[in-house]
């Protein structure tokens, strides 16, 4: 082993140990700890006489085990080092100033991996070590501290194996592996049912975790919304952890943040029990914070689908609100309500076109389309009323509109321009534009709309050739071919 990794080992595992004894007495706090979910009948649970004992034990297992230390390490500062380099040379030589400043983020993660094999030790079904149980589940509850980096993305799995009492890193609902695989392991041991299944002491001992998290510091709290935001996705894992009551209770925590995270599970919490879903809403609703409005604006379009009609009083709400990125979200979501009243939705569309707030009005633009499918005589007159507003990012998107509708209706094209004849609204800024466009298109139009000439029609289409699927017949000329592709090249490029 070489001066420089021999140097950084030294200072890592001394970073690991202090790591590890402040881990374990801030997860020992909370006394006694869960009872194991899994035990050997032969061997019956001794449970720790106290903390101190405790943190002595995992200290001096860090201390004995060595070997396992450095291969942890090797593990880690593969997956850490930037991988720019040659396969040949040695991570701890090319990149030890960079991991040298990063001892504290390697360090994390060996402590990590430690939990890790501790409690994959306590799942093993063949001989169920209960004393590293003890150790994995305090060192566990003493390392999830802050909501990102490890604690969420590792811890949340280490909770779910507790729930499932199931080694970690076992895939439930992956595909069967074979020898057709790279990485297949024919001493792997992988359960070959589908489902998620809970275990019951496994689950009171998961929520014993929650509840530690819950009862925490804000920051803790915040990373118990990140654990449930991905538990969500584990319909079967919802009830009996009691996530739906967790929600319930964070929707009303005093740290504004913490409830900010609860919108982000408002979805998921909707589709696995409307009711609960629907009340948790109105809880977030309630509250007066800018930050929890904006919140609950960003995913209304995802309550329009779950809740329907019972969304609808949140949007009215959120379009009174006085804060502007609260209409501007809100108002981005009321194409939805054509899903549930046509009429409903255009009568919305015309009052918010005449919103002060210009994001507001913007806003209505993208619908234009879906409203022209529904009313293509502009019946409430939505077209002129936008135009007349005069905001040149409104005007820019209704002039894409209207080109693109010359294209495929000249009809409805020259309704529409006929409409805004009458209401005396300035066509100029639209025939400037469609002038660079395609100005032969453009003077045709102008003629017709001063009177001057007959209404232009669709330009006249090429033949196309299809195939009878009957070889028997000509084939035609190469000359043919080509002129029939310069004619299509030439109306592209128009």
């Amino acid at each position: 082993m070489g001066r420089e990794r021999t140097k950084l080992s030294d200072r890592v595992f001394e970073a690991v140990a202090t790591g590890m004894v402040e881990a374990l007495e801030r997860g020992t706090l909370s006394w006694p700890l869960p009872q194991p979910p899994m035990t050997d009948p032969d061997f019956p649970p001794i449970q720790p006489l106290s903390p101190q004992s405790l943190i002595e034990q995992g200290h001096g297992i860090l201390q004995v085990d060595r070997a396992m230390f450095e291969s942890n390490l090797n593990t880690v500062v593969d997956l850490i080092v930037p991988h720019r380099m040659n396969l040949s040379d040695d991570p701890f030589e090319v990149h030890q100033k960079w991991l040298h400043r990063r001892v504290g983020k390697v360090a994390e993660r060996l402590l990590f991996n430690v939990a890790t094999d501790w409690l994959a030790q306590a799942f093993d079904k063949s001989a169920p070590n209960t004393d590293r149980w003890w150790l994995a589940v305090a060192l566990i509850n003493g390392l999830s501290t802050v909501p990102q980096g490890q604690p969420v993305h590792q811890g949340y799995h280490l909770v779910e194996s507790i729930a499932l009492a199931e080694r970690p890193g076992t895939w439930h609902t992956q595909p069967e592996v074979g020898p057709h695989q790279l990485e297949w392991n024919p001493q792997a041991v992988i359960p070959r049912h589908t489902g998620v299944v809970v275990h019951d002491a496994g689950v009171k001992a998961a929520c014993w975790m929650i509840e530690q998290l819950e009862n925490s510091g804000s920051q803790r709290r915040l990373l118990l919304m990140e654990w449930i935001r991905l538990l969500l996705h584990r319909p079967n894992l919802v009830g009996p952890l009691g996530l739906e009551a967790v929600l319930l209770r964070r929707a009303s925590d005093p740290d504004e943040e913490v409830a900010l995270r609860v919108t982000l599970c408002l979805a998921k919490a909707i589709e696995f029990n409307r009711d609960t879903g629907l009340r948790l809403a109105k809880r977030l609703h309630a509250r007066e914070e800018i930050l929890i409005k904006r919140g609950m604006a960003d995913i209304l379009t995802r309550m329009f689908r779950r809740l329907e009609w019972d969304a609808v009083p949140f949007l009215n709400d959120m379009l009174d609100d006085d804060d502007e990125g609260v209409l501007a979200a809100a108002s981005s979501t009321v194409g939805d309500l054509r899903f549930l009243d046509v009429d409903l939705w255009v009568n919305t569309m015309m009052t918010l076109s005449k919103h002060p707030l210009p994001v507001v009005r913007r806003n209505m633009v993208p619908f234009l389309r879906f409203y022209l499918e529904q009313f293509p005589g502009d019946n409430h007159g939505l077209l002129t009323t936008l135009w007349q507003d005069g905001d040149e990012v409104v005007r820019t998107r209704m002039r894409e509109l209207l080109m693109r509708l010359e294209e495929v209706s000249p009809e409805h094209f020259a309704s529409r321009l006929q409409n805004f004849k009458e209401e005396h609204c300035s066509l100029e800024p639209f025939w400037e534009a469609f002038a660079h466009r395609k100005p032969e298109r453009c003077v045709l139009w102008r003629a017709w709309f001063n009177g001057e000439g007959e209404q232009p029609t669709l330009p006249q289409q090429s033949p196309v050739l299809k195939s009878d699927m009957d070889d028997s017949g000509p084939m035609p000329s190469v000359e043919d071919a080509r002129a029939l592709l310069d004619n299509d090249s030439g109306q592209s490029n128009d």
